[in-house]
């Protein structure tokens, strides 16, 4: 969802200026953490719950994959990487831009592509051969706004939660941080500021707080700026109490919205080590590319596969299980058979949008929008 450049600054911060990283470096390896974490989301919404897939399948997909339903159901985590990914890559993209560029770049990198996949899955549920409702027209008209969740609107796109979250997270660096103006003191006095805050609101059980400090993602998007300091910087002190205070918290708020293990109704029973486990790798996998581990991972189709991944992750869950439904229940292929080729198929689908939505329209968008007074 976000450029990966690293655009160093000067910072006015009274200590010696650290070892910057090397300008205009691409960090490919980003890019493939990004569509490992949009595989893991993939993989829960075809195989690893129940609901809506269930009706694509034609039973449960625990009948489809008896071992792999297990391991598929940790797939929610992969929303949580994504988040730390973001707080390194929003950090990294705002540095040294003024708002109205950052307001550009992110609204013509989200845009483009979510406005088409809305049109999309709208008109494929709107088929009579396919067996999944569509929202009103009315419902649909407010999914462009990406303001329908708050709204309590019907959702075209069953993942446009984490675009809202994302939003938030969005709105609040570009006013504490960029609007100012970045620099490594106000990054970590917003991570500090922010961490307490979100603990507070926890503790004050105040929607309106919950709302605007979401404090269940909080120390994801925090970790994640924590770690892009530390690839400015690896001996910062602050920035690595930032990425330990947040992989803790993080872990706990993971821990307590997807341990089931008491649930006799559960599609799968998580383990409270499992999750901790997920979480941790996403910490680590990024804490490696910040500390140029993984720079050797430097091959170009890891560039593509960063390009596909948003589109990708708007695009996979409802369109999937049409796919799913025609593969497996009309075809009678195998359900690995019916899984691969839903995913190579949305993996395609996410390349066309990519090619001929994203490219041509992003670029113009954010010149657009950099442009407007």
């Amino acid at each position: 969802m976000t450029s990966l450049t690293v655009r160093p600054a000067p910072e006015t911060t009274g200590r010696p200026e650290p070892a910057r990283p090397p300008r205009q470096t691409r960090l490919r390896a980003l890019d493939g953490l990004r569509l490992i974490a949009a595989l893991m989301v993939a993989a829960y919404h075809y195989g690893g719950r129940g609901g809506d897939v269930t009706q694509a399948w034609g039973g449960s997909p625990k009948e489809q994959f008896p071992t792999l339903h297990t391991y598929f159901a940790y797939g929610p985590l992969g929303v949580h990487i994504f988040f730390v990914i973001s707080g390194f890559v929003i950090c990294m993209s705002g540095w040294g831009r003024p708002l109205r560029s950052f307001f550009a770049s992110r609204a013509s990198r989200l845009l483009p592509a979510y406005w088409v996949a809305v049109i999309l899955v709208t008109a494929v549920f709107a088929l009579p051969m396919v067996a999944y409702k569509a929202v009103s027209p009315s419902d649909a008209l407010v999914n462009m706004t990406l303001l329908q969740y708050p709204l309590g609107v019907d959702r075209v796109l069953g993942v446009c939660w984490t675009l809202w979250v994302e939003i938030r997270f969005y709105a609040l660096f570009a006013l504490c941080v960029v609007l100012p103006g970045v620099n490594r003191r106000r990054v970590i006095l917003f991570c500090a500021v922010w961490t307490l805050a979100a603990a507070m609101a926890q503790s004050a059980q105040e929607p309106l707080l919950d709302v605007v400090l979401m404090p269940e993602y909080a120390p994801f998007f925090i970790g994640g700026i924590g770690l892009y300091l530390v690839h400015r910087d690896r001996r910062d002190a602050y920035a690595w109490a930032i990425v330990a205070v947040s992989f803790l918290v993080g872990q706990h708020y993971a821990v307590q919205s997807l341990w089931n293990a008491t649930d006799p109704n559960a599609f799968a029973h998580r383990t409270s080590f499992g999750i901790v486990l997920v979480v941790a790798f996403g910490f680590v996998a990024v804490g490696a590319i910040a500390l140029g581990w993984l720079n050797w991972a430097d091959w170009r189709w890891l560039t593509v596969a960063g390009a596909l991944t948003y589109p990708f992750y708007l695009v996979h869950e409802h369109l999937g299980w049409v796919v799913i439904h025609a593969l497996h229940r009309d075809l009678g292929l195998a359900s690995a058979a019916t899984f691969a080729l839903t995913v190579a198929s949305m993996l395609l689908l996410a390349w066309l949008l990519h090619r001929f939505v994203e490219k041509p329209l992003t670029p113009r968008l954010r010149a657009v929008l950099a442009k407007a007074r």
